[in-house]
C-alpha cells in the first residue's frame, strides 16, 4: 500500500510539475510588449488625447500583452527623426504628417495641393478610400506599416500685419510654409514671401517679427499658443493636413496575429475619435481666439475662387510628378463623395 500511495504521490508530482511548466511557457508566448509611441502636439492637442486612448484600446483589445507608452510635445525628436526611428525599428509607433516621406513616396505630395475639398466630409471620405490605401501599400517598402488615416484638420493663415480678405492682400507676407516644394509654390504664386521652416522655430521668429505669418489647423494654432503672436487670423481652409498612425514594421512582424488584429482595431477606433475631438474643438476655437484679441475672418467663396484659378498651374506642374493618374484617382473619389453628400 506504501508502494502505490508513494507512487500515486510522486506521479501526481509530476503532473502538477507539468502543468506548472506548460503554463509557464504560455505565459511566456504572451509576454508583455513594450512599445513607444512619439507625436508632436502637445497633452491638450486632440492628437494626444487619441493617442492615449489609442493605447488604452491596445492594450484591451489585446488583453494586455501590447503596452503602449505615448509621447508627445516631440520629445523624441521631430517627425523627421521620428519616422526614420520608426523605420529602423527603434521607435513602435509616431502619428503624424508623412511630409519627410514625400520624395521616397511621392503619392504623399498629393495632400499638400491647394483647394481640393470643400468640408470635412470630403476629407474623411478620401482618408478612408482607395487612394489613402494606396499610400499605405506604397510605405511597407519603407519599413513603416500604415494604421489609419486620421485628421489635423483644414490649414489656415495668420499673420501680424492686416486681415487677409482678398489675393492681393497677401503680397509681400513673409510665411512660414511646410519644406515642401508644392506648399512654396503656392504661396510664392499668390505673392507671399513664402519661408520653409521648422516648426519649432516658428514661434520664436514670430515672437521678433522675423516673420509676419505662418498657416496651419486652428486648433494646432491655438495649442502652440499662436494668438499670443499673431493678430490676424483668416479661414481659407486651403489645404487639409491629415495625420497618419504608422507601426514600425520590424516590431508589427514580431507581433501574433491576434495582437496585430487588436492593435490595428485599437488604432482605426483611436483614429475616429481623434477626428470627432477635432471637429468638435473647431467649433469653439474661434470663438477662444477672438476673447484673446484676435480679429478673424472667413475669406469670401467668390475670393477663394479667385485664388484657387491663381493657383492652376501649380496642380499642373506637380500632378506628373506625384502621377498623374494617381491624381485624378484622387480627384474622381473627391468628385464621388461630393455628390453622395448633396
Amino acid at each position: 500500500m506504501n508502494i502505490q500511495r508513494n507512487s500515486f504521490k510522486a506521479a501526481r508530482r509530476l503532473a502538477i510539475t507539468a502543468v506548472a511548466a506548460l503554463a509557464m511557457g504560455a505565459t511566456g508566448a504572451f509576454a508583455e510588449v513594450k512599445a513607444k509611441l512619439g507625436q508632436a502636439m502637445p497633452d491638450s492637442h486632440p492628437q494626444s488625447v487619441a493617442m492615449k486612448k489609442f493605447a488604452e484600446l491596445a492594450s484591451t483589445y489585446t488583453n494586455g500583452n501590447v503596452k503602449i507608452q505615448t509621447y508627445s510635445s516631440g520629445v523624441l525628436g521631430s517627425d523627421e527623426k521620428e519616422l526614420q526611428a520608426v523605420q529602423a525599428g527603434t521607435q513602435e509607433f509616431y502619428i503624424g504628417t508623412l511630409a519627410p516621406l514625400s520624395t521616397r513616396v511621392k503619392e504623399v505630395q498629393i495632400w499638400d495641393l491647394p483647394f481640393m475639398f470643400q468640408n470635412e466630409r470630403e476629407v474623411y471620405a478620401l482618408l478612408d478610400g482607395a487612394s489613402s490605401k494606396k499610400i499605405f501599400q506604397k510605405l511597407e517598402p519603407t519599413g513603416l506599416v500604415g494604421l489609419t488615416w486620421t485628421g489635423m484638420g483644414f490649414r489656415n493663415l495668420s499673420n501680424s500685419k492686416h486681415s487677409v480678405a482678398k489675393l492681393e492682400d497677401v503680397n509681400g507676407l513673409k510665411i512660414r510654409v511646410m519644406a515642401n516644394p508644392v506648399a512654396l509654390d503656392t504661396w510664392k504664386t499668390i505673392g507671399a514671401n513664402a519661408v520653409p521652416m521648422a516648426f519649432a522655430e516658428v514661434f520664436p521668429a514670430l515672437e521678433i517679427k522675423a516673420l509676419d505669418g505662418q498657416e496651419n489647423p486652428l486648433l494646432h494654432m491655438y495649442a502652440n499658443k499662436m494668438q499670443e503672436v499673431q493678430k490676424y487670423i483668416s479661414v481659407t481652409n486651403h489645404v487639409y493636413t491629415p495625420s497618419a498612425l504608422v507601426a514600425s514594421k520590424k516590431f508589427w512582424d514580431t507581433l501574433s496575429p491576434a495582437d496585430k488584429a487588436g492593435v490595428q482595431k485599437a488604432a482605426v477606433e483611436a483614429g475616429l475619435y481623434q477626428r470627432q475631438l477635432l471637429d468638435q474643438g473647431n467649433a469653439d476655437v474661434i470663438a477662444k481666439f477672438k476673447a484673446d484679441g484676435v480679429t478673424v475672418n472667413t475669406v469670401s467663396p467668390a475670393e477663394l475662387a479667385r485664388i484657387q484659378d491663381k493657383v492652376k498651374p501649380v496642380v499642373a506642374k506637380f500632378s506628373p510628378i506625384i502621377g498623374d493618374e494617381f491624381v485624378k484617382g484622387f480627384y474622381d473619389e473627391i468628385a464621388k463623395a461630393r455628390t453622395a453628400s448633396k
